[in-house]
């Protein structure tokens, strides 16, 4: 949800009397927060604030509390999204949900689950594109795509086109002509995003993956590569797809303003 309509839904509650002044200067200023009895406060104003709405880690989490913690959010923004999520915490999730009325969607390759009452994401103009090095790459780059679209972008994907068959890129540039950033995941050694970087006049965010063995491997190999590139681009963290899916929509969102 784009925060020009939060903020023209807020002001259609006050003009109708259905929020105090009070209540609508805190909502402005997105200081929302919505406590799960003792156990979290979830930041309902972050959207607003950064862009970015409020997303839950579901690594390291009991599964009863990622069950409270999605009713919870869904019941008060509409949507939910939760990364890093296991398979019984999907199963957990998806009997919780199916009880409230809520919609589920679990994608299993991105770890991902997505509660809501209904509907999509509002979309914008944003075009994100995903790429990959390796199919052991695509775990990571699937969860920076589905980030994108729920944050509204459109999201163009081609994995396994990495440098030890450059000849697969070509056609798969072709492919994406059009998107306003890229998203380029690569483990071992890394090549993938400073060569796409090379060849596009897009911003381009490298995703160490961790894969690869022996000496530097489980990704450090690949993020050394990507930050001594001398192609232009940004790195995130080893695995973070989240982070790079969602300062990609950020990126793309600009697009509604040009």
């Amino acid at each position: 949800m784009s925060s020009d309509r939060d903020l023209r839904e807020v002001l259609d509650a006050y003009a109708a009397g259905e929020l105090s002044l009070d209540d609508t200067i805190e909502r402005i200023s997105g200081l929302r927060i919505a406590k799960v009895g003792e156990l979290a406060r979830i930041d309902l104003g972050r959207e607003v604030r950064c862009g970015i709405p409020e997303v839950v880690l579901a690594e390291g989490k009991d599964t009863q509390d990622l069950v409270e913690i999605m009713l919870r959010h869904t019941g008060a923004a509409g949507r939910c999204l939760a990364t890093r999520v296991s398979a019984a915490q999907a199963t957990a999730v998806e009997e919780a949900a199916v009880k409230a009325g809520f919609s589920f969607r679990h994608e299993e390759r991105a770890r991902t689950l997505v509660l809501s009452k209904g509907g999509a994401p509002e979309k914008h103009t944003g075009v994100v594109a995903v790429l990959t090095a390796g199919t052991a790459d695509i775990r990571v780059a699937e969860e920076a795509r589905v980030v994108a679209e729920e944050m509204g972008c459109t999201v163009k994907t081609a994995y396994d086109v990495g440098a030890a068959g450059v000849h697969r890129l070509f056609p798969a540039l072709q492919d994406l002509a059009g998107a306003h950033v890229y998203v380029v995941a690569a483990g071992r050694e890394g090549t993938l995003p400073a060569v796409v970087a090379g060849l596009v006049d897009k911003p381009v965010i490298g995703v160490p993956v961790s894969t690869g063995y022996g000496y530097m491997g489980a990704g450090e190999a690949a993020l050394a590569s990507m930050l001594q590139s001398c192609s232009v681009l940004t790195v995130v963290n080893i695995d973070a797809g989240f982070v790079a899916g969602a300062h990609a929509a950020q990126i793309a969102a600009l697009t509604r303003h040009a």
